[in-house]
């Protein structure tokens, strides 16, 4: 058996703490610390082995408005996220994600004739 090379398990070891040190500067780290790990919408509770379901939800829908004291995050399971999300789009019949984009003025006029028709008569 060969003996491993020990610079190249402490690079690794360096990289991986490195890694786990940005991961908890990200949002979803602060505010899994910042919260209790129990769904905002259904209020089904997590742990350790299941914390993978819990998500971040921005209220605002803005995914770079990241606040210090976690004022624009809340906590939900992958399922009340995603009809969360779900019902954004049932409300204004546009993604989150599409809603930056200005909508198109109409460009027709379904009722442009319909003054000349009331006026025939029967």
């Amino acid at each position: 058996m060969t003996k491993p090379d020990q610079s190249r398990l402490d690079r690794i070891v360096a990289d991986a703490r490195r890694a786990a040190d940005e991961r908890a500067r990200g949002y979803r780290e602060r505010a899994l610390k910042m919260y209790p790990w129990v769904c905002g919408r259904c209020a089904r509770e997590f742990t350790r082995a299941n914390v993978h379901e819990l998500t971040v939800h921005h209220r605002n829908h803005n995914h770079d408005d990241n606040p210090a004291d976690g004022s624009n995050w809340e906590l939900l399971c992958v399922y009340c996220h995603d009809n969360e999300h779900s019902r954004q789009i049932d409300h204004t019949g546009v993604s989150a994600r599409d809603a930056e984009e200005a909508p198109s003025e109409a460009r027709s006029t379904p009722f442009a004739g319909l003054a000349s028709l009331l006026k025939r008569g029967p």
